[in-house]
């Protein structure tokens, strides 16, 4: 069963970080679709991955993240 998980994303400052930490997020196994803002700064993430994984995903991407 496919979920919606929202991810608070800080760091991020242009357009370039967004593409960065969306090939991140739909690097984690389970996920079906991601779409990050750069302005809120957040990422929906749609399917069944670990919250835990996505976030570390952005971590090593660079940027710092939490569960919204």
């Amino acid at each position: 069963m496919s979920a919606t998980v929202k991810l608070n994303i800080t760091g991020m400052t242009c357009d370039h970080c967004v593409k960065h930490t969306q090939k991140a997020l739909e690097s984690v196994t389970g996920v079906e679709n991601v779409e990050v803002s750069l302005q809120p700064g957040t990422a929906l993430v749609t399917g069944d991955a670990d919250p835990a994984q996505l976030i570390d995903a952005v971590k090593d991407a660079g940027y710092s993240a939490k569960i919204g």
